[in-house]
């Protein structure tokens, strides 16, 4: 057995986990290409260097997550995140980028982007954030959800008069309670040690909850839960 299966097997997974890497600057594709290669459990299918790129190659290679710039010749990264998520549902995608615009940063979580990391991270910092996407976390880090929650906060305020347009359906105490954790940019692990409760029983609450609501990420599921009035933030 290769180490490679070796790796595969301790970690339960059986094929590794498929990255596609969109970025206009070749320089910036390289380095993560660089990091990402010389993971056993991580493969680098492709790479784009603008969306509308990224866009056609994800719709034929079928990637497990995209890493994608947000401002692109052609097509934009968020553009390509739409696109994308319509045509591989499955995929995640997380926005690389300079920005740190609260627009950027929402429009992104809008159109189905479950990761969002400024381009100072540290490039070793980069495998363990593919693995955590892949695994189904969101991935922000605490500067940016902050920026998040401020603009949630913003939403719910200019709609507070505007009534429910359709029944909501119920969320049980504890899956408000992980709700709002997740609007706090916490991750699985922090969530459970919060609750006192299981790493696998706070993923099966997201998932109750991406099922109740008919959703597909996380953060698509503090949006809809604050614009219904299901969650405040203050």
């Amino acid at each position: 057995m290769t180490q490679t299966d070796e790796t595969a097997d301790r970690s339960g997974r059986q094929e590794p986990i498929r990255v596609l890497i969109v970025d206009d600057h070749a320089l910036i594709r390289r380095s993560l290409e660089l990091a990402l290669a010389a993971e056993p459990d991580i493969e680098v299918v492709g790479e784009a260097g603008d969306g509308q790129e990224a866009v056609e190659i994800a719709d034929r290679l079928l990637p497990d997550v995209v890493l994608m710039d947000v401002r692109m010749p052609r097509q934009s990264g968020i553009e390509a995140t739409r696109a994308i998520k319509a045509s591989v549902p499955s995929a995640r995608i997380v926005m690389l980028t300079v920005s740190d615009e609260e627009e950027d940063l929402f429009e992104a979580i809008k159109a189905g982007a479950t990761g969002y990391l400024l381009k100072d991270v540290q490039i070793d910092e980069v495998p363990d954030a593919v693995r955590g996407v892949h695994e189904g976390q969101s991935l922000i880090n605490p500067a940016m959800a902050a920026k998040l929650i401020s603009e949630f906060a913003n939403m719910s305020r200019k709609e507070a008069e505007r009534p429910p347009q359709l029944p909501v359906p119920r969320l049980t105490d504890r899956e408000m309670e992980v709700l709002r954790l997740v609007a706090k940019g916490m991750n699985n692990r922090e969530i459970a040690k919060q609750l006192f409760i299981s790493e696998n029983t706070v993923k099966n609450h997201v998932r109750n909850i991406l099922e109740k609501l008919q959703l597909h990420s996380r953060m698509e599921a503090v949006v809809y839960a604050v614009r219904e009035r299901l969650l405040e933030i203050t």
